[in-house]
């Protein structure tokens, strides 16, 4: 691959070519209906379908049956591991893992998600853990190793 710089740049396909201009008479090849066929709903000014929208026959959206159940109490969790856990301290040296600490190393993605711990692998080192929920073998494991499981909120 060559080398890029400003004597060899060159615009993308298609940037240089000009919009396309309707209804600017019968020699642009667009004039008269101005590509928008003869009569009919498209034609029409203010012509807007909805989605999803067939010309009158039943959409699929309706067409197929509805399933399942939707929670609206549902409580959604972001989930740490204790082998990521165990990574960190190896690597980093990292003795307590409070929410800042755990956003600031990029385990947690929302700011403002909650957090599970959970038991996936093994801990070895005493280790302080702040999160909104551990699962029952994590907790243990932690306080086993040595370390405290605190439960935020």
């Amino acid at each position: 691959m060559a080398i890029r710089n400003l004597s060899n740049l060159r615009a993308p396909k298609k940037a240089n070519e000009n919009k396309k201009r309707v209804g600017r008479g019968m020699g642009s090849g667009m004039g008269k209906t101005s590509t928008r066929g003869h009569k009919g709903q498209g034609s029409r000014s203010g012509s807007s379908l909805m989605r999803g929208f067939e010309g009158g026959q039943m959409p699929l959206h309706r067409r197929l049956p509805k399933r399942g159940f939707t929670n609206i109490f549902r409580v959604e969790y972001q989930v740490l591991g204790l082998d990521r856990v165990a990574e960190i301290v190896a690597a980093e040296n990292v003795t307590e893992f409070t929410l800042d600490k755990i956003i600031e190393l990029g385990l947690l993605r929302k700011k403002g998600a909650l957090l599970k711990v959970l038991n996936n692998g093994e801990i070895k080192t005493a280790v302080t853990v702040h999160a909104h929920k551990f699962s029952k073998t994590a907790q243990e494991a932690i306080e086993k190793a040595g370390g405290k499981a605190i439960l935020i909120g």
